[in-house]
Protein backbone atom coordinates (compact mmCIF):
# COMPACT_ATOMS: atom_id res chain seq x y z
CA UNK A 1 0.00 0.00 0.00
CA UNK A 2 1.38 3.42 -0.95
CA UNK A 3 1.82 6.11 1.67
CA UNK A 4 -0.12 9.33 1.17
CA UNK A 5 1.52 12.59 2.14
CA UNK A 6 -0.95 15.24 3.27
CA UNK A 7 -0.55 18.89 4.06
CA UNK A 8 -3.02 21.59 5.05
CA UNK A 9 -3.10 22.95 1.50
CA UNK A 10 -4.01 19.53 0.03
CA UNK A 11 -6.99 18.93 2.34
CA UNK A 12 -10.28 20.37 1.04
CA UNK A 13 -13.34 19.68 3.22
CA UNK A 14 -16.60 18.68 1.52
CA UNK A 15 -20.10 20.10 2.05
CA UNK A 16 -20.48 21.94 5.39
CA UNK A 17 -17.27 20.58 6.92
CA UNK A 18 -14.42 22.75 8.24
CA UNK A 19 -10.75 21.94 8.96
CA UNK A 20 -9.64 23.39 12.31
CA UNK A 21 -6.11 23.71 13.73
CA UNK A 22 -6.32 22.81 17.41
CA UNK A 23 -4.92 25.32 19.92
CA UNK A 24 -2.24 24.10 22.31
CA UNK A 25 -3.49 22.55 25.55
CA UNK A 26 -2.69 24.06 28.93
CA UNK A 27 0.66 22.99 30.39
CA UNK A 28 -0.04 24.28 33.93
CA UNK A 29 -2.99 24.68 36.25
CA UNK A 30 -3.99 28.09 37.59
CA UNK A 31 -2.00 27.26 40.74
CA UNK A 32 1.18 26.57 38.74
CA UNK A 33 1.18 22.78 38.86
CA UNK A 34 2.63 21.17 35.71
CA UNK A 35 0.25 18.71 34.08
CA UNK A 36 1.43 15.37 32.66
CA UNK A 37 0.21 14.41 29.16
CA UNK A 38 -2.32 11.96 30.59
CA UNK A 39 -4.02 14.68 32.66
CA UNK A 40 -4.35 17.28 29.91
CA UNK A 41 -7.81 17.83 28.51
CA UNK A 42 -8.45 17.99 24.78
CA UNK A 43 -8.72 21.67 23.77
CA UNK A 44 -12.04 22.84 22.36
CA UNK A 45 -10.74 26.00 20.69
CA UNK A 46 -9.06 26.23 17.32
CA UNK A 47 -8.51 28.31 14.19
CA UNK A 48 -10.23 27.48 10.92
CA UNK A 49 -7.73 26.75 8.12
CA UNK A 50 -10.04 25.35 5.39
CA UNK A 51 -13.79 25.59 4.75
CA UNK A 52 -15.98 23.41 2.53
CA UNK A 53 -18.26 24.91 -0.16
CA UNK A 54 -21.43 24.49 1.93
CA UNK A 55 -24.37 22.14 2.30
CA UNK A 56 -26.75 21.55 -0.60
CA UNK A 57 -30.37 22.61 -0.11
CA UNK A 58 -33.34 20.61 -1.41
CA UNK A 59 -33.47 22.75 -4.58
CA UNK A 60 -29.77 22.06 -5.35
CA UNK A 61 -28.34 25.44 -4.36
CA UNK A 62 -25.55 25.67 -1.80
CA UNK A 63 -25.97 27.23 1.64
CA UNK A 64 -22.66 28.87 2.52
CA UNK A 65 -20.88 28.08 5.78
CA UNK A 66 -21.19 30.82 8.46
CA UNK A 67 -17.50 30.75 9.41
CA UNK A 68 -14.45 31.68 7.35
CA UNK A 69 -10.74 30.92 7.27
CA UNK A 70 -8.95 32.61 10.18
CA UNK A 71 -11.91 32.57 12.61
CA UNK A 72 -11.18 31.21 16.11
CA UNK A 73 -13.99 28.87 17.11
CA UNK A 74 -15.21 26.92 20.12
CA UNK A 75 -16.43 23.43 19.20
CA UNK A 76 -18.06 20.46 20.91
CA UNK A 77 -15.78 18.35 23.08
CA UNK A 78 -16.24 14.97 21.35
CA UNK A 79 -16.98 16.27 17.85
CA UNK A 80 -15.10 15.68 14.63
CA UNK A 81 -12.24 13.52 13.47
CA UNK A 82 -8.76 14.11 14.89
CA UNK A 83 -6.00 14.37 12.27
CA UNK A 84 -2.28 14.84 12.87
CA UNK A 85 -0.16 16.35 10.07
CA UNK A 86 3.49 16.58 11.04
CA UNK A 87 3.60 17.96 14.57
CA UNK A 88 0.33 19.90 14.23
CA UNK A 89 -3.07 18.60 15.32
CA UNK A 90 -6.26 19.29 13.38
CA UNK A 91 -9.94 18.40 13.66
CA UNK A 92 -12.33 17.90 10.73
CA UNK A 93 -15.73 19.12 11.94
CA UNK A 94 -19.23 19.55 10.60
CA UNK A 95 -20.50 23.12 10.85
CA UNK A 96 -23.21 22.04 13.33
CA UNK A 97 -20.48 21.05 15.84
CA UNK A 98 -19.18 24.64 16.07
CA UNK A 99 -20.66 26.31 19.12
CA UNK A 100 -19.32 29.87 18.86
CA UNK A 101 -16.83 32.21 17.20
CA UNK A 102 -14.29 33.46 19.77
CA UNK A 103 -13.25 37.11 19.50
Amino acid sequence: MAAVSLSVSTVKPLADRVFVKVSASEEKTAGGILLPDSAKEKPQVGEIVQVGPGKRNDDGTRQEVDVKVGDKVLYSKYAGTDIKLGSDEFVLLSEKDILAIVQ
